[in-house]
C-alpha cells in the first residue's frame, strides 16, 4: 500500500484511487489494503451493495473473469480532501455470467461508462459508488 503520510490529502487520495483502478482487475487481493475495514461498494445500476473486503474481492474475481478484450479510456479524475471522482469508458466482451445483473447478454461487446465516486477516510477508500452506463457495441 502507498505511504500517503508524506503528501497532501488530495494528492494522497488521487494516488490511492489510481493504485486501485490500475490493480483491481490484475489482482483484486492487491487492492484490498486500499479500503477501510468498513468499506461499502455500491453499484446501483445493477442493484449491488457489497459490504466488506471479502465480498468485494470475490465480486471482483467473478466480474473480471467474465470480461475479455478490455480497453480502458480514462476521462477526468479530480479530488477533494475526502472525495475522489473518476470518469472513464471501458470496452470489453462479456464472456461469462460473473458480472452480476449485467443488462446485456453474454457474448456482447460492451461500452461501459463508469463514474466512480470514492469517499475517502484517513488515506483509504471508505465507500465506493459506481454509476454505470451500458451500451452494446455489436
Amino acid at each position: 500500500m502507498l505511504d500517503t503520510t508524506a503528501i497532501d490529502p488530495i494528492a494522497a487520495n488521487l494516488a490511492v484511487v489510481d493504485e486501485h483502478i490500475r490493480g483491481e482487475a490484475r489482482d483484486p487481493a492487491s487492492v484490498m489494503a486500499l479500503y477501510t475495514d468498513d468499506i461499502v461498494l455500491e453499484m446501483p445500476t445493477r442493484g449491488l451493495r457489497l459490504v466488506g473486503k471479502a465480498a468485494i474481492e470475490a465480486n471482483y474475481r467473478r466480474m473480471f473473469a467474465a470480461m475479455a478484450e478490455v480497453e480502458i479510456s480514462p476521462g477526468e479524475r479530480f479530488a477533494t480532501s475526502d472525495r475522489v471522482v473518476d470518469d472513464c469508458i471501458v470496452r470489453f466482451r462479456l464472456t461469462g455470467d460473473g458480472m452480476a445483473n449485467a443488462p446485456l447478454p453474454v457474448g456482447s461487446r460492451v461500452e461501459l461508462r463508469l463514474l466512480h465516486v470514492f469517499a475517502m477516510r484517513d488515506g483509504r477508500i471508505a465507500r465506493e459508488t459506481v454509476l454505470e452506463g451500458w451500451r452494446r457495441l455489436d
